[in-house]
C-alpha cells in the first residue's frame, strides 16, 4: 500500500505535456478541477473523461502506474460512496429492511466517485510531468500578482515545491522502516484495529525524526549556496511559452466552452423553455 503513492513523483519522458511551460500546466489543471465541480450530468462527466484521456495519452505516462496511486484513496473512496448512496433521499430502488437506497443516491455516489477519480489524475499529471524547480517558478509565476498583498509568493512556492517533492522521499523512508520493524518481529497485517494501530508507533517516532533529519540537511544546504529569498534572484532558464502553449489554451477554452454548453443545454429550466422533457 506504502508503494501506491506516487504523488510528487517526477516520471521522466519526452512528451506532449512534458514539454508544456509549467504556467500553461498549472492553469489547465486549475480550470480542469473547477470544471469537475460544476459537472451536474453524464455528458460533462463523459467530456471530462475523454479530454483527461486524451491529456494522460500525450503525457506517455503509463495508465498502470497513474491508477496505481489511487490505491491509496480507496478507503476514502468507498466511504463516500457509501454516505451518497444510503444516505440521500429520493425513489428508492432497493429497499429491503434497514437499506434502503435511491436512484438520486445512487447517480451521486457514481458523480461523486468519477470527480475524486479525475481530480486525483488531472491533479497528478502536473507532479508527473514537471521537475521540482519548474514546479516552483510556475507557481511563482502564476500567483506573482499576490505580491501586491505583501503575499511571499517565492517562499510559497518553494514550500509547495519541496513539500510535493518530500512525499515520495518520505513514503519510501517509510517504507524502509516498517521492513525493518518486520525484519524485527513487528506485524502491521494481523490482529484487531487497536492492536494494528498499537503496531505502528514503533514505525512513527523514527519517521518523525527522518523528516527532522531530511528538513535540517535541506536547512544547511540551502544557506551553504547562499539562499536568501526571491528577491533578486535570476533563473537559469527562463520561462517562455511556445506555439505547443498556445494550442493547449485555445484547447482548455473550447473545453470550457463546451461544459458550459452542456450545463445550459442539459438543465432542466432550459429544456422546458423550450417546450422540452428532461
Amino acid at each position: 500500500m506504502i508503494r501506491d503513492i506516487t504523488i510528487g513523483q517526477f516520471y521522466p519522458v519526452e512528451s506532449v505535456i512534458h514539454s508544456l511551460d509549467p504556467r500553461t500546466k498549472l492553469t489547465i489543471t486549475f480550470f480542469y478541477l473547477i470544471s469537475l465541480f460544476v459537472a451536474n450530468n453524464k455528458y460533462m462527466y463523459l467530456l471530462a473523461l475523454l479530454v483527461l484521456g486524451v491529456y494522460i495519452l500525450l503525457s506517455r505516462i503509463p495508465i498502470r502506474y497513474m491508477l496505481k496511486g489511487l490505491r491509496g484513496i480507496l478507503i476514502f473512496i468507498l466511504f463516500s460512496v457509501v454516505m451518497n448512496m444510503f444516505f440521500t433521499k429520493g425513489d428508492a430502488f432497493i429497499d429491503w429492511k434497514f437499506i434502503h437506497i435511491s436512484w438520486q443516491g445512487f447517480r451521486t455516489a457514481c458523480y461523486t466517485t468519477a470527480r475524486i477519480i479525475f481530480l486525483v489524475l488531472g491533479a497528478s499529471v502536473i507532479t508527473y510531468t514537471t521537475t521540482p524547480t519548474k514546479l516552483t517558478d510556475g507557481l511563482e509565476a502564476v500567483l506573482h500578482w499576490l505580491k501586491r498583498f505583501k503575499v511571499p509568493i517565492h517562499e510559497v512556492a518553494m514550500m509547495i515545491s519541496i513539500a510535493l517533492r518530500f512525499i515520495p522521499i518520505l513514503v519510501e523512508e517509510l517504507d524502509k522502516i516498517m521492513k525493518a520493524q518486520q525484519a524485527r518481529g513487528a506485524d502491521f497485517e494481523h490482529g484487531n484495529l487497536l492492536r494494528r494501530l498499537k503496531s505502528l508507533f514503533p514505525v512513527i517516532l523514527p519517521m518523525f525524526v527522518s523528516a527532522i533529519r531530511r528538513a535540517n540537511d535541506l536547512a544547511f544546504a540551502m544557506e551553504a549556496r547562499c539562499y536568501q529569498g526571491g528577491e533578486g534572484r535570476t533563473r537559469m532558464k527562463p520561462l517562455k511559452y511556445s506555439v505547443i502553449d498556445t494550442i493547449a489554451y485555445i484547447i482548455l477554452i473550447a473545453y470550457l466552452i463546451g461544459m458550459a454548453a452542456l450545463r445550459i443545454l442539459l438543465s432542466p429550466g432550459f429544456l422546458e423553455r423550450l417546450g422540452l422533457t428532461v
